[in-house]
This record gives C-alpha cells, structure tokens and sequence, in this order.
C-alpha cells in the first residue's frame, strides 16, 4: 500500500464488494488489500462471507493443482 493511504475501517461498500468479486480470483489477497485500502485481513474475511474462490488458472500459477 502506498505511504500515507489509510486503511478504511467499517462496513464495505457496493463498489467496494463489486470490485472484490472482480479482483479476488485472480490475484493474491495483498494485492486486492492494497487495491481497496483495507486490511488483508479484512479482504479475507469478505471474500470468504462472499464465497469468493481463486481461479484455477491463478491457483496454477502459484504452483497449486
């Protein structure tokens, strides 16, 4: 995340929530952290309440089956 940018605390918002489903399959969680300026925690846990799943063609990349 770049210096300075705060991390949003608190309830996510739609354009938040639609651009997760956008990104959470096909890059690591960090990276959607960073994007959003909220906690890897945080993606996590929403991706996770959403039902969010990685790509099997990202998975692959990072050496999975």
């Amino acid at each position: 995340m770049a210096k300075g940018k705060k991390l949003l605390k608190g309830s996510w918002l739609k354009h938040e929530i639609e651009q997760l489903k956008k990104l959470f399959p096909h890059i690591s969680t960090k990276e959607v952290a960073d994007k959003l300026g909220r906690a890897v925690k945080s993606v996590q846990a929403k991706a996770s309440k959403l039902g969010l799943r990685r790509t099997k063609k990202y998975l692959k990349s990072l050496g999975r089956k």
